[in-house]
């Protein structure tokens, strides 16, 4: 499917509030316990998105302002920023999460069409138009919403995200083909996570 601006915003709403819902479920405990990323618990990854929101935040005041401000002041930065967030005690991480996904939204909400086609450049150093930045937003919302491990499945995302999702993934990947199988079990194996899909070669994780 051809995915369109207003449905980039759609699944950001959609996804921040279902990794809201789930991170609101945890306790302290159970934040600290490993999530579905390697190497990561929970707060790690809840302060990964939390980060997130304030760095695509940046890119937003890009587009409105005409002022270059990068994601992340570096990547050392970044890594630092989650370390650190992943040390917040559960109640104080949810509120980052919340406050950062709030600010994000009404920034977006803020901006005209014409700032919307500025140009900016992602963490990966991708030259892209404004309207690229609520599609980014939903891709972290939604896989990271699974990867918190708390019973959600790709399964549980809607299906024109996945559709979407899976034509994105294979265009970054360079694949001329898609394995056959159920949409949510395709979406899942090409973003690297767990999927019951048989007979594919194994190829790597991906955001």
């Amino acid at each position: 499917m051809v995915r369109t601006h207003a449905d980039s915003l759609k699944w950001v709403e959609h996804g921040t509030e279902l990794l809201a819902a789930q991170v609101a479920m945890l306790e302290e405990q159970e934040m600290a316990q490993p999530c579905a990323l390697p190497g990561w618990t929970r707060k790690h990854l809840v302060a990964h998105v939390a980060a997130n929101a304030d760095a695509l935040g940046n890119l937003v005041h890009w587009a409105r302002t005409g002022e270059r401000t990068p994601m992340y002041s570096s990547m050392d930065q970044r890594n630092a920023d989650i370390e650190s967030g992943a040390k917040l005690s559960a109640v104080r991480l949810a509120a980052w999460t919340n406050r950062a996904a709030h600010n994000s939204a009404v920034a977006m909400q803020a901006l005209t069409r014409e700032q919307w086609r500025a140009e900016v450049v992602t963490a990966q150093g991708r030259t892209v138009p404004a309207t690229e930045i609520p599609w980014l937003r939903a891709r972290e919302v939604c896989i990271h919403a699974v990867d918190l491990g708390t019973g959600l499945t790709f399964a549980d995302l809607p299906d024109d995200f996945l559709s979407t999702l899976v034509a994105d993934i294979q265009a970054k990947r360079g694949l001329d083909k898609v394995p056959d199988g159920q949409l949510p079990e395709v979406a899942a194996y090409l973003a690297g996570r767990p999927h019951s899909l048989a007979d594919v070669p194994d190829i790597g994780p991906w955001l």
